[in-house]
């Protein structure tokens, strides 16, 4: 392990707001998420990914004006998901500041938009967001709609086919344990990890430290994105930091 491990808040919104759900059901409001953006950016997180938790409702992702306000005072890679679905839509939230875009509906049902999206920003613009539940046999399906609608696509075949098709990450989400505070699903990250060549973030089931060191360690996972741990105050990232540090696990130096 020698690439540093990044540490990503994840802010799923809805509306105005800061939200976290269980299973990404049964949203309950936290806050203003560009108070919750900045507080973690001064603290030293590495990145910040926004999720438009009902935009395929709306048909389109309503996170412009919370990205601008974001940028303004918050100086690190913001990734941008929910409801994306052309090359204009991508555009428009690079242009209010956003540094990558994260895509997983859209992105099963015309694959070539991982391409396109890749080919005109940029490949670490192109982040794949996979939203997967496990199946009574141990494999994996890929769930779009923030993980109500099933696709009947292997999560496997679907991360080596968004890295041919030129995705720069994997944004993985464990539906089945995210929200639970029951740590990640190893075997998942894991098995994705082996498959790909290009950077997994894991999500979903965040509890404890030793979970981070679980899924960095015996999972291969490149970056850990972490939501209630912060979002209720149980940890906070400099002791997730501190906790890398004494765990020889390899990630950015930060001085407040």
């Amino acid at each position: 392990m020698t690439s540093n491990i990044r540490l990503i808040s994840r802010l799923d919104i809805k509306g105005p707001n800061l939200i976290k759900g269980i299973h990404l059901e049964g949203l309950r409001v936290i806050g203003n998420p560009n108070d919750y953006a900045k507080k973690y950016y001064e603290s030293g997180i590495d990145e910040i990914i926004y999720m438009d938790t009902v935009a395929s409702l709306y048909g389109r992702n309503n996170l412009s004006e919370i990205v601008k306000k974001t940028v303004k005072d918050v100086y690190v890679p913001i990734t941008v998901g929910g409801g994306l679905r052309s090359i204009d839509d991508v555009k428009y939230l690079l242009r209010c500041g956003a540094e990558k875009v994260a895509i997983n509906t859209a992105a099963t049902k015309n694959p070539e938009l991982i391409t396109e999206v890749s080919r005109k920003f940029g490949s670490q613009c192109m982040v794949l967001s996979i939203e997967a539940k496990r199946n009574e046999d141990s494999s994996w399906e890929v769930y779009t709609e923030n993980g109500r609608q099933k696709t009947g696509m292997s999560v496997l075949e679907w991360a080596k086919k968004g890295e041919e098709l030129e995705a720069g990450e994997i944004l993985l989400t464990s539906v089945d344990n995210e929200g639970t505070k029951k740590g990640f699903d190893y075997e998942l990250i894991k098995k994705v990890s082996e498959s790909v060549s290009i950077p997994v973030i894991a999500s979903g089931g965040m509890g404890c430290h030793e979970d981070l060191s679980k899924a960095v360690k015996d999972s291969s996972a490149d970056a850990i994105a972490m939501a209630d741990i912060l979002h209720y105050d149980r940890s906070d990232v400099e002791s997730i930091r501190n906790f890398c540090h004494a765990n020889d696990i390899n990630v950015r130096e930060y001085e407040a």
